[in-house]
């Protein structure tokens, strides 16, 4: 079957139609959202470096419907040069920042399993160095960033998420986030 803009329009509107009744979002209301994973540092320029570490984050979330939900949040993010390079041993990019912001995030209409994506604006307060063959920028202080973030909500009540988020810090050239693993729990 070939794939025409009128046969993609047709299946798009009646996914949106047909899955409308369903659950996505976390229910309605306020929850903490509590995640840790693997964090990993890259350079903006396209040099195989890496900074390896740890990340931790925690969210008060707004559920306003079960599509949307905006996340004021408030983490931390380690990461070290890597040791194991000693061929680019003046090559490095790292990260160790309090990361604090606000982000919004939409969901797709699916049980069990909902696909979401999140993006916003926060500041990054910590050190940050890029050394390449192109950046050379030590940064420490306050710096904008902006979250980007997309995974799984799982279970039942989407009480799980896996996903993968990064916080990309345009001043000091470098973007930073891993593979996060968290957990959702109700207020009320």
């Amino acid at each position: 079957m070939i794939l025409t803009f009128r046969n993609f329009l047709i299946i798009v509107l009646f996914s949106i139609l047909l899955s409308n009744p369903a659950k996505a979002q976390p229910r309605t209301g306020r929850f903490i959202d509590v995640s840790v994973g693997l964090a990993v540092t890259v350079p903006d320029d396209n040099i195989d470096v890496v900074g390896r570490g740890f990340s931790a984050q925690g969210e008060y979330v707004f559920g306003l419907s079960r599509w949307i939900g905006i996340r004021p949040y408030a983490g931390i993010i380690l990461t070290s040069a890597d040791k194991y390079r000693e061929y680019e041993k003046d090559y490095k990019v790292t990260s160790k920042a309090f990361l604090v912001g606000g982000k919004a995030r939409i969901c797709a209409p699916i049980p069990w399993v909902a696909p979401y994506f999140e993006t916003g604006i926060g500041a990054s307060i910590g050190s940050f160095e890029t050394y390449t063959s192109l950046t050379d920028q030590k940064k420490n202080g306050i710096l904008m960033h902006i979250p980007l973030s997309m995974g799984l909500a799982i279970g039942r009540k989407h009480n799980f998420d896996f996903g993968v988020t990064y916080y990309f810090t345009p001043s000091a050239e470098q973007a930073s986030g891993g593979w996060i693993f968290g957990f959702t729990f109700p207020l009320q």
